[in-house]
């Protein structure tokens, strides 16, 4: 007989896991206060996008759902294309975006089911006018509202056979935070580089193992024959973005940017990716191509996609020009201030919106 405080050495276990389909869509206002008046019960609306197939879309009222909640802003996600008979079921967040930061606050967050008879839903009362009016997510007469859909496709379920009663627990890796230590300590550095009058310590063979280029420059062809080299002038960069390259060439992962407002910190992004691609870090660029993706707007795309094309990065360059041909907004990103630069510095790149502009025309 087996005593009570003891636990039998065989165990199992089930996992119930749900397959998710994931997208993000953000709809700027502009002019916010030309759609005031426009009366309760009337709406905006933002284009129609895609997630598992089903096309969706925003709908902004900017005097209010209904009567008793015309003091507010309201704020729904409909589903355009459903079957009879079909339900989706949707997991959506409603986010307001603080444009001085750029970091997005959730506002109103809802698990629901969208049926043929039920294509509508959201927050009569998403904010307060008044409040939103004196916030910093009203800027120079501009709103930009996101919204997260997760749509629960299928409900998995397996099995698990655990053979053993007793575990061992690993932690997590903590590899980055002991190198990240010991550059900090600057412990045994042997190497000394010199960014405009600043000091930067490191370690050769850290920075060989992870930089191709850093390889060549201290053990390659590049440091010069039967030379040791312990002091590197850095030409052309700035001390905060060549420390940011060192940071995460040790961490692996980009510095916080706390301290920087929405364009100071994209304007940091903008560099460390130029750094990354001088340096050959590969995923340092793609981090900042995909943070660069999520800040594109029609006063940025054009710089932004001057700077993809001159530094090869594929996917960034491809995500401007599809965000270009999907605005129908090309007027609007002539007038930009980044256009100038973008025509004189790649004028091949209107080739390829061209092509894809029409592409997009013919599927």
């Amino acid at each position: 007989m087996v005593a009570a405080s003891e636990r039998p050495r065989m165990r199992t276990a089930s996992m119930c896991a749900a397959e998710t389909a994931r997208g993000t869509h953000s709809f700027k206002i502009a002019g916010h206060s030309l759609h005031k008046g426009l009366g309760v019960g009337k709406y905006i609306y933002s284009s129609t996008f895609a997630v598992d197939g089903h096309e969706w879309r925003i709908s902004y009222y900017p005097d209010g759902f209904k009567e008793d909640s015309k003091e507010y802003v309201g704020v729904f996600l409909s589903i355009l294309s459903i079957s009879k008979g079909v339900e989706v079921r949707v997991v959506y967040d409603l986010r307001i975006v603080n444009q001085a930061t750029g970091v997005s606050s959730s506002v109103f967050s809802s698990p629901t089911v969208y049926r043929d008879s039920e294509r509508g839903f959201g927050a009569g009362k998403f904010m307060r006018r008044s409040i939103l009016e004196a916030s910093p997510f009203l800027q120079d007469d501009c709103l930009i509202i996101e919204c997260d859909v997760t749509v629960i496709k299928t409900t998995r379920v397996e099995g698990i056979t655990i053979t053993s009663g007793f575990e061992v627990q690993v932690p997590p890796s903590d590899l980055s935070e002991n190198l990240g230590r010991f550059k900090d300590s600057e412990d045994l550095a042997d190497v000394t580089f010199k960014v405009k009058g600043e000091i930067v310590r490191a370690h050769k063979a850290v920075l060989a193992i992870r930089s191709p280029v850093f390889k060549a420059q201290l053990y390659g062809p590049m440091r010069g024959r039967g030379k040791r080299r312990t002091s590197i002038n850095v030409e052309d960069m700035e001390p905060a973005v060549f420390k940011a390259l060192i940071h995460f060439i040790y961490r692996d992962s980009l510095p916080t940017m706390d301290d920087l407002d929405r364009d100071e910190s994209e304007e940091m992004i903008k560099h460390l990716l130029v750094a990354a691609d001088r340096y050959g870090l590969e995923r340092m660029k793609l981090l900042c191509e995909r943070t660069l993706c999520k800040r594109l707007d029609v006063d940025s795309v054009a710089t932004t996609l001057a700077l993809a094309d001159q530094h090869h990065c594929s996917s960034l360059k491809d995500v401007c020009i599809r965000f270009i041909n999907s605005l129908n907004k090309m007027d609007d990103v002539i007038a930009s201030q980044g256009y100038a630069h973008l025509k004189r510095a790649c004028p091949a790149i209107f080739m390829d919106i061209w092509e894809r502009s029409v592409k997009s025309r013919t599927i």
